[in-house]
C-alpha cells in the first residue's frame, strides 16, 4: 500500500474484512489511514477454484478503466498486481463507491433496501438499472477501445462466438459433457443463431444486485465487469428479466408492488435505446446456460450431493422457454 498509494508514505492498513457479495472473484473491504485521512478501498482477487475456464483480472480493470469518463459510474482502479507479490496471487485494488446494493441473497424481493423501499423508491431503482443498462449498450466500444472483448477463436460474428464460447465451457466446467438441458440449450441457440444488426458493449452481470444507490434511490454505482463482452442489444436485459423472475416468480412470490412488469421494462428500454428488442427469449436462455457455468464447476468439483441442486433455477427458466 506504501508503494502504490499516493500518499505520505506512511499509509496502513485498516479494518480489513471479507465480504460474500459476488463468488466469482474474492472480495476484501478495508481502509487506507494516512495523515490526509481515511479512504474506503476496495481489493479483489481469483477465487481459489477458478469458476469460468477464462477469468482475467486484467479484462474487469481495462473495461473499467476505459468507462472512467462515460458517466457510468464504475470504480477507479488504484492499481493492478499480476506477478509475484507477498499476496501470492493477482489482484487489483480500486476505490470503493458510496451506497447500497439490493440484497442478491437472500433475493431482494424479500430482504434489504429494495424490499425495505416503497413502491415509488422500488421504480426509482428498477427504472435506474434499465437506464444504466440502456446507456452501457449505446456507448462507442470501438471509440473506447473495448475491442477486445471480443472472442474471435470461437468464431466469426458475436453471436457465434457467445454460442462456442458457452458450449466449451459447459464442457470445461462439468469436465464432459453437460447435462441434458445444456445440450438443448446449445442446440436451440446454434439452430436459431442470428448475427445482430447493432454489436453493443454488454456489461454481462447486468442485475440489480450490482448497483449501488445512494439515501434517495438512485444509482451511485454499478459493479462487477468479469463477464463485460460484446453482443446484441437484449443481452444485458435479458440477464436482468432471468435473474428477477430467478428471485421473484422461480421462488414462489410475486416480484414486490412497484417492480415494473416485463412489458413495461422491453418498452421503456426501447425508449430509452430508440431500438426494438428482438428475440428476448434467445438472449434469456443465452444467460441461463452462462451463469450455469461457475455453478456446474462447483457442483463437478465440490461434489455437492443430488438433493443440493444450485443450477435448478436456470435449468428450469431453460426448460421453459424451450418447452
Amino acid at each position: 500500500m506504501r508503494t502504490h498509494f499516493p500518499g505520505s508514505g506512511a499509509a496502513r492498513v485498516r479494518d480489513l474484512r471479507r465480504t460474500e457479495r459476488g463468488f466469482a472473484t474474492e472480495t476484501y473491504l478495508f481502509e487506507i489511514e494516512d495523515a490526509a485521512g481515511v479512504v474506503p478501498m476496495v481489493l479483489r482477487r481469483p477465487p481459489d477454484m477458478s469458476l469460468f475456464p477464462d477469468y482475467d483480472l486484467l479484462r474487469q480493470v481495462l473495461v473499467m478503466q476505459r468507462l472512467a469518463g462515460t458517466g457510468i459510474p464504475v470504480p477507479a482502479v488504484t492499481w493492478l498486481e499480476r506477478g509475484d507479490n507477498p499476496l501470492g496471487s493477482p489482484y487489483f485494488v480500486m476505490n470503493r463507491l458510496a451506497g447500497q446494493a439490493p440484497s442478491d441473497y437472500p433475493s431482494y424481493h424479500t430482504a434489504g433496501n429494495y424490499y425495505e423501499a416503497t413502491p415509488e423508491q422500488r421504480a426509482r431503482m428498477w427504472w435506474g438499472c434499465v437506464d444504466t443498462i440502456a446507456e452501457v449498450n449505446r456507448l462507442d466500444w470501438q471509440a473506447l477501445g473495448l475491442g477486445f472483448l471480443a472472442f474471435p477463436r470461437y468464431g466469426a460474428g458475436v453471436l457465434e462466438q457467445g454460442v462456442n464460447y458457452l458450449d466449451a465451457a459447459l464442457r470445461w466446467a462439468c469436465e464432459g459433457e453437460p447435462p441434458e438441458t445444456y445440450r438443448r440449450a446449445i442446440a436451440y441457440l446454434r439452430d436459431n443463431l442470428r448475427e445482430p444488426e447493432r454489436i453493443t458493449l454488454c456489461w454481462g452481470d447486468a442485475r440489480m444486485s450490482n448497483i449501488l444507490y445512494d439515501k434517495d434511490f438512485r444509482v451511485s454505482g454499478v459493479l462487477d465487469w468479469e463477464i463485460a463482452h460484446l453482443g446484441c442489444p437484449e443481452s444485458d436485459l435479458a440477464w436482468l428479466l432471468f435473474l428477477d423472475w430467478a428471485c421473484s416468480e422461480y421462488e414462489g412470490h410475486a416480484p414486490l408492488p412497484g417492480t415494473p412488469s416485463r412489458a413495461e421494462t422491453i418498452a421503456y428500454y426501447e425508449k430509452r435505446t430508440g431500438t426494438t428488442v428482438g428475440d428476448l427469449d434467445y438472449q434469456e436462455v443465452f444467460s441461463a446456460a452462462l451463469l450455469s457455468v461457475p455453478l456446474l464447476r462447483m457442483t463437478h468439483r465440490v461434489q455437492l450431493p443430488p438433493e443440493v441442486n444450485i443450477t435448478g433455477f436456470c435449468t428450469a427458466r431453460i426448460e421453459q422457454l424451450l418447452n
